[in-house]
């Protein structure tokens, strides 16, 4: 979240005399102040316009191409996360059916990620996938402290193996929970950690290699069984222990169903954890996360704190504590709702799109094509060979004058000089959206060829996209 600073603006909110209110005049004597409460209360139609008015400049979700976060749900969803936007997620003595549904979208989970024992594995609802990572990052860090405690110094330092193109929280956590992160940079055509940059790191302090299933940069899967191949013949030769979580904030809700013979999750013995984000690929509305473990001995007991809460004992692994229970009802009902082949249907479509609206992007002959949306349904493109006249940037800001939203950004470093564009395709970006965004970059090219060059931008504009 951002930290925002105070404001001296001094303006009050402006409100229209002639809109609900018995008495016209009445509105503009007391146009509430921005930045300090109210003398007096107003009627609920006033506040609810004035919000909805300032709302109306934000963009159109929909047109959202940048986000990862789902942007529909069907309108059963909406009521059920209405009926339960009052329940409190960690008061489960007191909304024990809601803690069962937490436990079966668990369960659920397990099974759909291969833990060898569905029923012994552990896991929990979080906040999001940050949360998630936090919490897998924490029991990796305790593992390693737990099994090395009485072989190093205190003064060892831990550290974490993770591509430069990992998403921003994982470099949060590093900094929160005091390990060094050992970021593998991205060189030449290789934009993501592949098995032997990631080897070459590992020491007797690494706590664990997180592995990325569908990078935020471009959608590209990192090599999972290639990374555990590795490691399992370092400890052969070493004795070194090294467990994988597995990022799949976006790409474990894709990859059972789009990519069965992928061979990813807890199949693979050394991957310990997973992580994923139900508001993402799991077309479940922000913000709820899941974050599993393959057993009991993968997350260490102390832990997991027991708390009497409310008359109840009640185990806990989060950062947070109240939370809303509206978000894990509404991924039960998406997964009892479409099942193992209503999610092949809707993922399966997202990545059509995505493939198709790559190719026909490609075939202008103004870009080159980095993914092409067949592994996360999410495809990076940049400028052709030959383009001068303008830049990705130049894109972006135009497609964003017509209210799409198409980010641009460089790759991490050893690749700064690679900028690219992204799109995003989730459930509810149809075929028909795709074509009049192709439509619209038809329209704009002629004068972005027309320019002398790329425009000029404010520094820091061409940074990495960590949505």
């Amino acid at each position: 979240m951002a930290l925002h600073k105070g404001d001296d603006d001094r303006r009050a909110l402006a409100v229209n005399p002639f809109y609900g209110d018995a008495n016209p005049a009445a509105g503009m004597l007391t146009a509430p102040p921005k930045h300090r409460l109210p003398d007096g209360p107003m009627t609920p139609h006033t506040a609810y316009q004035l919000v909805h008015d300032e709302l109306m400049l934000d963009g159109n979700a929909r047109l959202n191409l940048a986000t990862f976060v789902t942007t529909w749900m069907e309108p059963q969803a909406d009521v059920l996360m209405a009926e339960c936007r009052d329940k409190n997620m960690i008061d489960k003595d007191e909304y024990p059916r809601t803690a069962e549904l937490e436990r079966r979208c668990v369960a659920i989970l397990a099974d759909l990620w291969h833990a060898p024992d569905p029923s012994g594995a552990v896991g929990c609802s979080t906040t999001g996938s940050s949360e998630a990572c936090m919490l897998a990052g924490m029991a990796l860090k305790r593992r390693w402290m737990k099994r090395m405690g009485s072989r190093y110094p205190g003064s060892a330092r831990p550290n974490l193996i993770m591509g430069a193109n990992v998403q921003v929280c994982w470099e949060k956590f590093c900094t929160f929970w005091e390990v060094e992160a050992r970021l593998v940079p991205v060189e030449g055509d290789r934009l993501h950690m592949d098995a032997e940059s990631a080897l070459a790191l590992c020491d007797e302090n690494t706590i664990g290699v997180v592995a990325v299933l569908g990078s935020t940069f471009d959608g590209s899967y990192e090599p999972v069984a290639e990374i555990c191949a590795a490691l399992d013949e370092l400890q052969s030769r070493t004795g070194l222990d090294v467990p994988v979580h597995v990022d799949g904030a976006s790409g474990a809700m894709i990859a059972p169903f789009l990519d069965p013979e992928l061979v990813w999750d807890f199949r693979l013995p050394r991957v310990a954890s997973i992580n994923t984000s139900g508001h993402k690929y799991g077309l479940v509305y922000p913000g709820v996360g899941w974050a599993l473990w393959r057993d009991a001995d993968a997350l260490p007991e102390e832990l997991v704190f027991r708390v009497n809460y409310l008359g109840g004992d009640m185990p806990t692994f989060a950062l947070n504590f109240s939370r809303p229970g509206a978000q894990v009802v509404a991924q039960y009902y998406t997964f009892l709702r479409l099942g193992r082949e209503g999610f092949r249907t809707v993922q399966q479509d997202s990545r059509d799109v995505a493939m198709s609206l790559a190719q026909r992007i490609a075939a202008m002959g103004d870009f080159r094509l980095v993914t092409h949306g067949d592994e996360l349904p999410v495809f990076s493109f940049t400028t052709a060979e030959g383009i001068s006249a303008y830049d990705v940037f130049d894109v972006s800001r135009r497609l964003r004058e017509r209210g799409w939203l198409v980010p641009a950004y460089t790759y991490p470093a050893n690749r700064e000089d690679l900028a690219v564009l992204r799109v995003v395709c989730r459930n509810g970006f149809s075929q028909d959206l795709a074509d009049l965004l192709t439509d619209e970059l038809d329209r704009l090219l002629p004068e972005l060829r027309a320019q002398s060059g790329p425009l000029r931008r404010p520094a820091g504009t061409a940074t990495a996209f960590h949505h």
